[in-house]
């Protein structure tokens, strides 16, 4: 065992000397890697902008309360008026009896004459019957909703490299596994060949048949290896936004089992009932509904306000007209303070848009509940898969180090002309199946540990 530890120490010594021979390719453990991910992923920023926009929203309902303008003002054209409201009987602007009302509205006799015209309401909202209230406190809601957005997907991108992180390793080291037994096989086919060139029995031609066989498999699945490990590789690459062309190395050695979590199965449940971000958007989204189906009822009542309307024209062109009777559109000024009550209900909508909210909030209250539910048994689910893991990662150890031991000492009596060819290529056999396997359940260990932060609600 320390001999293979100096060994592992010496090669990652002289890796990491050529690496910085090379260039300085850039190493990172699982934490940088997930720490670099969560900087680099759009797909988080996505949802701070949904934040962002949720955010005005609840501004928008809470900018009822301020005052409100409409203000409407043109320029356009009017006949022109010469005189006052009666005429002489010639047509003239009357000025002594008899005298009639004018009836030249529709002659051009004066020309014409530009108008501008201006109406202008400022309104303050005074009492709405919780209408802007209940509106905000849907909006916050919904607010409250899109951050735990974000941390599902920051929990979502941490997944994504815990999985390339865990895979790159496991392929690398399936890597080192196959290109170890191919080494070995190559020495034993050149001491077969050896003992076929000079005679004497020591070796059949079935043996160099059957360990060329074997070296051929093991290339095929090394080959495969290679594959999947430079795909997990540029995978992590990408996650981490270093690049394709990029040079990144692991700071991981090898892959080895890390630590089940600490605490009892009810402890896990409980705090995942309370971290968990699915329950705090259930929570807030029924807080949004709730107050959503009070601002719909709010709708059927009326809103006070107070605030000033006005109207200002203009037509230079035009004689004023200043009786207090009559209105003039073309030449006139007024404005005043207003204490109001307006009324919008349609008795069709209304209590359907009420009974709708209502129903969606019915709806949410439902999915709480299987939440609750379903939850608990989510977080068993990964506790036990963890723990079985656990349990296999301890006896496929002991497999693949009694397979090793299987392998060294059938070689060394291989050497030793005391074993057959067929028992060397089932020590390797049995190698490279044990050691396989253990760092197949070594990669769903550390994936169900990792499955367990995450449904737990430990992932922030």
């Amino acid at each position: 065992m320390r001999a293979r530890r100096a060994r592992a120490w010496m090669a990652g010594a002289a890796l990491a000397l050529a690496a910085a021979a090379a260039g300085g390719a850039e190493t990172v453990s699982l934490d940088e890697a997930v720490a670099r991910a969560l900087a680099a992923d759009q797909r988080i920023g996505e949802r701070r902008h949904l934040v962002e926009a949720a955010r005005a929203l609840l501004q928008e309902a809470l900018g009822h309360r301020g005052l409100r303008y409409d203000v409407n003002a043109f320029v356009g054209i009017a006949p022109g008026v010469d005189g006052g409201f009666f005429k002489a009987p010639n047509g003239e602007s009357c000025t002594s009896l008899p005298c009639t009302p004018r009836d030249d509205l529709y002659r051009l006799n004066d020309g014409l004459s530009p108008w501008l015209s201006v109406q202008f309401k400022i309104i303050k909202p005074l009492y709405t019957f919780g209408k802007i209230e209940r509106y905000a406190e849907a909006a916050q809601g919904n607010v409250d909703v899109k951050r735990q957005d974000v941390r599902l997907a920051r929990a979502e991108v941490r997944w994504d490299v815990t999985r390339a992180y865990y895979g790159y390793l496991a392929a690398r080291d399936m890597r080192r596994l196959l290109e170890d037994v191919d080494r070995r096989i190559g020495k034993a086919l050149r001491l077969v060949e050896r003992w076929l060139k000079e005679g004497g029995g020591r070796a059949k031609r079935s043996d160099l048949y059957a360990l060329q066989t074997g070296q051929a498999l093991a290339r095929r699945f090394l080959a495969q290896a290679r594959g999947v490990e430079a795909v997990a590789l540029d995978g992590l690459k990408v996650l981490t936004g270093s690049g394709l062309d990029a040079e990144l190395t692991v700071a991981d050695r090898e892959l080895r089992p890390v630590p089940l979590p600490e605490g009892r199965l009810r402890a896990l449940i409980a705090r995942a009932l309370e971290r968990r971000p699915e329950m705090a958007q259930l929570e807030a989204g029924m807080r949004a509904r709730r107050a959503l189906v009070a601002a719909r009822k709010a709708e059927a009542k009326p809103n006070v306000y107070a605030g000033v309307v006005g109207s200002l024209a203009w037509s230079p062109n035009r004689d004023r007209l200043d009786n207090p009777y009559l209105i003039d559109p073309f030449n006139h000024a007024g404005a005043t303070p207003v204490l109001g009550l307006k009324w919008e209900f349609a008795s069709g909508v209304q209590p359907a848009r009420v009974a709708r909210a209502r129903a969606e909030l019915e709806a949410l209250v439902a999915k709480a509940s299987f939440a609750r539910e379903g939850i608990p048994f989510q977080v068993a689910e990964a506790w036990h898969k963890a723990r079985a893991g656990r349990r296999q990662v301890e006896e496929l150890e002991r497999a693949s180090r009694a397979a090793r031991r299987w392998l060294i000492t059938a070689y060394a009596d291989f050497e030793a002309g005391l074993e057959r060819t067929e028992r060397l290529v089932d020590a390797f056999q049995a190698y490279v199946f044990a050691h396989s396997d253990y760092l197949m359940a070594v990669h769903d260990y550390d994936l169900a540990v990792a499955h367990l932060e995450r449904v737990t609600g430990a992932w922030e």
